[in-house]
């Protein structure tokens, strides 16, 4: 599975701006509007690219869980039925499974901790996201050049005669459309939803300028030429994280960096090109983080779940999105300003 040269550019290009329209981007990545159309409908049928929207989690956590092995199937399905468990990464070492958890505050994530779903497992350790660094949203495949990417549009800022309040109901409507597709369009959102189309537009553009609504465009890793995926585990000097937190987020192999209320204050899940690079990057990372310890590492063997979808063992989405959105009862509190804990720090496209 192997993305060719205008394949690669299209997906960069949706990294960088997941909604934008083909016209617009037709002189960037090569092509006409007609051709990028059709390429992308045949990624996305193929399970190869897609694109997701959500409203960003209060909470995040990182949580590990040991068990018997006879039993990972049956904890992987109810665990995937679970809207609140983004990620179900299966891996090598000293865990059986590695979810990402998302939630509307801590006392929701003790209520997972503590319920059902994680009954009767031998071991589970919770690390909990003060500060989410960098997602897989900010991932590129470094198929445009920064100059390309610097022409890409931004997305659309608020009217100034929008709404700056967003009732809940139809932040809702939102999420749910673009939770499936996240480059449905203004009118099918409107046709499902029984709003305008100009309040759907307006609300849109609101909650992405507040950084409250979050899309991605994802690729199967198989055909990302990054096929090997893993986990460090940090012990760090709280001095060391404060400095290097733009080195690490600008190293291209991150996917994502977590610093954590746990023993393991900075957790990192990267994409290599080959498994002996598990070992050169975790040289790389002691010798660029002063004072650091990387105290574990683990491979992912199948990564199940990926933002609410299911993926194949070749990496490929298997399906649409198995759960509803997360529920989201705190935009309101979101619009009015308040604070939450484990939010992703925005940053600049102009790197490609």
């Amino acid at each position: 599975m192997e993305l060719d040269e205008l394949d690669a550019r299209l997906v960069h290009a949706l990294q960088v701006e997941p909604r934008a329209s083909w016209s617009d981007l037709a002189p960037i990545v090569g092509a006409d509007s007609a051709t990028l159309a059709r390429r992308w409908a045949r990624l996305h049928a193929e399970g190869i690219a897609w694109t997701t929207g959500y409203l960003e989690p209060a909470q995040y956590a990182i949580v590990e869980l040991d068990f018997d092995r006879h039993v990972t199937r049956e904890v992987a399905a109810r665990l995937q039925q679970n809207p609140g468990v983004f990620v179900i990464d299966v891996c090598s070492g000293s865990r059986d499974l590695l979810l990402i958890v998302i939630a509307p505050d801590i006392r929701s994530l003790a209520d997972f901790v503590t319920g059902p779903d994680l009954k009767g497992l031998g071991a589970v350790r919770t690390h909990l996201v003060s500060e989410l660094l960098s997602d897989g949203s900010h991932w590129r495949l470094r198929a445009l050049s920064p100059a390309e990417v610097e022409r890409i549009p931004p997305p659309r800022l608020p009217r100034a005669r929008a709404a700056r309040t967003i009732p809940d109901d139809l932040a809702a409507a939102i999420a749910r459309e673009v939770w499936m597709d996240g480059r449905a369009s203004v009118a099918a959102i409107a046709a499902a939803s029984g709003f305008t189309p100009q309040r759907i537009s307006d609300a849109i553009a609101v909650l992405r300028s507040r950084g409250i609504l979050r899309l991605r465009t994802d690729v199967a890793r198989a055909a990302s030429g990054w096929p090997v995926y893993a986990w460090y585990f940090v012990e760090a000097p709280a001095r060391t994280i404060e400095s290097a937190r733009a080195r690490i987020v600008a190293v291209p192999e991150v996917r994502l960096a977590a610093v954590c209320a746990s023993r393991y204050n900075l957790i990192l899940a990267v994409w290599l090109r080959t498994l002996a690079d598990v070992n050169r990057f975790e040289l790389a990372l002691g010798k660029a983080l002063e004072g650091a310890r990387v105290a574990d590492r683990a491979v992912v063997l199948h990564m199940m779940k990926q933002i609410g979808r299911s993926l194949g063992t070749d990496t490929r989405a298997a399906g649409p999105q198995l759960n509803e959105p997360p529920p989201t009862p705190w935009i309101s509190q979101e619009l009015s300003g308040n604070a939450r804990i484990g939010r992703v720090r925005p940053r600049g496209e102009g790197d490609g």
